[in-house]
């Protein structure tokens, strides 16, 4: 299995488009509003999921509505979707079903966010500059489906597509991180890169429109 899994990600990175790279001290740039920009994270195992922890750093002075992190399967909208609505208040979903996590607004400040979900207690924790945001119920007993398209910059309103310039996101996003179990959201800061599904120190990805990788300028 684990050589069949190797195989498909060798190809996938063979194949017009998609690279994998140490992205270690680099972001992605979304430099205009579009429609057509953003960036397909290809896993480095698909799998459903019971638990996961999602971290990124992400850097905007947008005041409207935008998605960070969009992963949709070919039956779920919202599988998994970072949404800022406004200023201070992010919108975490899993399975399409939403809690709310609000924090003083911070604005032209980058943000650091994490993110872990569980299955069994349906407990969803939220960490932002590294403080918790608290802790909600969200899906219990839920299975996140394993098929899935995960785009930054854009918000997917069907799988892999549909996307609305007015949710699109424009700044930076870097050192995006996703595991398959719960991290301790403290001790995240240390591990930051390792992400056992989505690792920012082995990232496959294909870029899409203008996006632009460039080192980053916060830490």
């Amino acid at each position: 299995m684990k050589k069949l899994i190797v195989g498909t990600l060798l190809l996938a990175v063979l194949s017009g488009g998609v690279s994998q790279s140490d992205m270690k001290g680099k972001a992605f740039i979304f430099p205009q509003e579009s429609s057509t920009a953003y960036v397909s994270l290809i896993p480095q195992v698909k799998k459903s999921l019971q638990n996961f922890t999602l971290c990124l750093k992400a850097f905007t002075d947008l005041t409207r509505p935008y998605s960070l992190f969009s992963y949709n399967t070919r039956t779920k909208d919202n599988e998994i979707l970072l949404f800022v609505e406004k200023v201070g208040e992010y919108m975490f979903y899993v399975g399409n079903t939403v809690a709310i996590f609000k924090a003083s607004p911070n604005p032209n400040a980058p943000i650091h966010v994490c993110m872990s979900w569980e299955s069994a207690s349906g407990i969803a924790e939220f960490w932002l500059d590294g403080k918790p945001l608290g802790r909600k119920g969200l899906k219990r007993g839920y299975t996140v489906g394993g098929d899935a398209k995960i785009i930054l910059g854009q918000e997917q309103d069907s799988f892999g597509g549909h996307f609305d310039v007015k949710q699109s996101f424009l700044g930076e996003i870097w050192e995006v991180s996703l595991w398959d179990h719960v991290v301790p959201l403290e001790e995240v800061h240390d591990r930051c890169y390792s992400g056992n599904l989505i690792n920012w120190r082995s990232l496959i990805y294909e870029d899409n429109g203008y996006v632009v990788t460039k080192p980053k300028l916060w830490a």
